[in-house]
């Protein structure tokens, strides 16, 4: 449970190391870059915008180019492939690949490019395969689309909407005889027609095809349209090909995915460098880099500078008005957890680091809310397996939600123990079923099922020593600041209070009844514990709103803290949501059990098939759920009403100078430290 102190940095040296100086700090990875001393006369920065905004196109287009490939030549992949995390390469290799850079930011812009033309094409495909379809419908005309008629005649080429016949036309036009009229092609939707007639009748023709929803066609040519339909094919046909080729040079490139892989790594690591590089004063020269690093790591990052560079190095103790970045740094037991913490807040300055005590009661609510032995044993074996397998390779962060899965498992098969549970009633389904008689494995405790009022009472209990706890936190938190006053008003006073009211209702028989506890006090005991119920409540009203010099006001501010014990009620209530999905756990296993038992065919041997299909499913899909419920709802309570009584947070997380790669970890080699 501890908060890595944090030191000030600054390190000078020449500038002509700075290159190199920069790589190695950037792989060690143990300095935050600030910016606190300003530009003078002799020291300034550097404007790095236009090679920072060259090497963001590079990363961006190495992405872009990685994704055409990835479709075009699709990798095999297995399904734990991500747990195998980054390649380690040591930084020979990244040195090296300057020799290749510009060739492979070639071959990238040329995928890309690649990949551009091959939308274009057939984007011009989709708009000729669209003329075709136009131009299909009329493929029986034998003149162009364009012709008018004759020095005698009129000639209308066009559509009619819907399905129109020979009659129908003819009817229509029958007062504008002589005429000559040719369906070129009918559908549904629509007619093509030829109509040729007397030229003095063009404009009588042409104004009862208007009334008959006449119109032109949108594609007008001096061909005819086999011709034209013929250079449509042929341009479809260049398009594909085109199409094709450009497609088989990008699944060329296929060989260098690993390249590319590099290079995006490669610029971003670059990018990287240069946004510290803008923050680096220099003069003429020197350059100097202020920052933050852990004091477990000064020395030695301090002796490999001074042995490789000539460099000064100063540091000194943060001040009270320093933003000191947080880093967690807890046991192996509590280590997963930190990214909990750190979801919620990293904690403030003064602030306590609350994961190991909060691991405490993590584990035991995930297990409580689970509580199943054969659940928690596929939990811990399944994070277990993986983690020995790929100990060496997985990423830090992966590691840790393995770890924290493993011992959430092996909280669960300690509750599914103490409650009789082992993928529900399992063992008596096929004992039942298939040996004819009932066994069944009793509870190191109790059956929740059978006893709920006696799980709901465990619940509410286990919260309540949660909510003190988190009290306790409040105190120890304050007796480090040294406020006393404090530690009796805010926090003696709420103790007294909340011990002395469980007391006074554990004394009633009708609490007693209802919880179905065999405990009850004495009245004696009752009223010692009212009296100091009393005095703690006064104490409250008294003293919580201190900071008002109106004696009205601080007394209306002392009421209104003491109404939060409704709150501290419903926080316990909260907790009622151990007995609910630690319950639906149950139940939906013996459903899944009993559903199971029905499909066997009366415990046949044949009836084993379906019996295992239905457990096999069934168990899959309520330990997804119930482990996702399970882990929401234990974030909850720790969010809300254990972090609620005495953690705010609202710290700044160490965000150190490194190589924030996605495919490879690029690390110094042996001899150079």
């Amino acid at each position: 449970m501890a908060v890595l102190q944090m030191q000030r940095i600054c390190i000078c040296g020449l500038k002509k190391e700075r290159k190199k100086i920069l790589e190695l700090i950037q792989r060690r990875g143990v300095i935050e870059i600030s910016d606190v001393i300003p530009e003078d006369s002799v020291f300034h920065k550097m404007d790095v915008s236009a090679a920072e905004d060259a090497l963001v196109k590079n990363t961006s287009a190495a992405q872009e180019a990685l994704q055409i490939l990835n479709t075009y030549v699709p990798e095999k992949k297995s399904m734990l492939a991500v747990l195998n995390g980054r390649d380690e390469v040591l930084s020979d290799v990244y040195d090296e690949f300057k020799i290749k850079h510009d060739s492979v930011v070639q071959a990238v812009h040329k995928i890309n490019e690649l990949a551009k033309s091959i939308a274009e094409s057939k984007a011009e495909l989709l708009k000729l395969q669209t003329q075709e379809e136009i131009l299909t419908p009329w493929i029986g005309l034998d003149v162009p689309m364009n012709f008018e008629g004759t020095k005698r005649t009129k000639c209308f080429i066009g559509t009619l909407a819907n399905a129109w016949s020979l009659e129908m036309i003819y009817e229509k036009l029958a007062e504008q005889t002589p005429l000559e009229v040719e369906i070129i092609s009918s559908s549904r939707e629509q007619t093509c027609i030829f109509i040729l007639c007397d030229k003095e009748k063009d404009e009588s023709v042409a104004e009862e095809l208007r009334a008959m929803g006449f119109s032109y066609p949108n594609s007008i040519s001096d061909r005819v349209p086999t011709e034209q339909l013929k250079e449509l094919q042929d341009q479809m046909a260049e398009i594909r090909l085109a199409i094709i080729l450009a497609e088989e040079e990008i699944e060329s490139y296929a060989k260098i995915q690993d390249d590319i892989r590099f290079l995006q790594d490669y610029e971003t690591t670059r990018t990287e460098k240069y946004e510290v590089l803008g923050q680096l004063l220099q003069s003429k020269n020197v350059f100097v880099m202020n920052g933050y690093i852990p004091k477990s790591e000064i020395a030695e990052l301090s002796d490999i500078l001074t042995q490789r560079f000539d460099v000064a190095i100063d540091v000194e103790d943060p001040t009270e008005d320093d933003d000191v970045p947080v880093m967690l740094h807890n046991n192996g037991f509590s280590n997963p957890l930190e990214g909990i913490v750190e979801a919620f807040s990293p904690p403030a300055k003064g602030e306590i680091d609350p994961t190991l005590i909060m691991s405490l009661f993590y584990y035991m609510l995930f297990g409580l809310m689970l509580s199943d032995a054969g659940y928690g044993l596929i939990m811990a074996a399944a994070c277990g397996v993986l983690l020995l397998k790929f100990k060496d390779k997985m990423e830090d962060s992966m590691k840790k939600t393995l770890k924290m899965y493993l011992l959430c498992g092996v909280s669960t098969i300690f509750w599914g123990v103490m409650f009789g549970s082992y993928f529900g009633d399992i063992v008596d389904v096929v004992s039942e079923t298939f040996l004819g008689h009932k066994v069944t494995i009793p509870p190191v405790w109790f059956f929740p099922v059978n006893e709920p009022m006696r799980m709901l009472t465990f619940s509410m209990l286990l919260g309540i020593i949660h909510l003190l706890t988190g009290l306790a936190m409040k105190f120890y938190q304050i007796m480090k600041q040294k406020d006393y006053k404090s530690v009796i008003y805010d926090v003696v006073f709420w103790f007294v209070l909340l011990i002395s009211s469980v007391l006074v209702l554990l004394s009633m028989d009708m609490v007693v009844d209802i919880l179905g506890v065999s405990i009850k006090l004495p009245s004696l005991v009752s009223t010692i514990a009212g009296i100091f119920a009393v005095l703690a409540a006064i104490g409250i009203i008294l003293t919580n709103g201190r900071e008002s010099k109106n004696p009205f006001k601080r007394f209306l501010k002392g009421l209104y803290a003491l109404y939060g014990i409704t709150g501290y009620l419903s926080d316990v209530l909260s907790y009622s949501r151990l007995l609910a999905l630690g319950l639906a756990t149950g139940v939906i296993c013996t459903v899944i059990n009993k559903m199971a038992g029905m499909a066997s065919f009366g415990g046949s041997l044949v009836g084993i098939i379906p019996f295992a299909i239905v457990i096999l499913f069934g168990h899959t899909l309520n330990i997804a759920i119930n482990a996702l419920g399970a882990y929401v709802h234990t974030n909850r309570l720790q969010y809300v009403e254990f972090f609620g009584k005495f953690y705010d947070g609202g710290g700044r997380k160490f965000n150190p100078f490194s190589a924030k790669t996605k495919y490879y970890k690029f690390k110094e080699n042996k001899k150079n430290g």
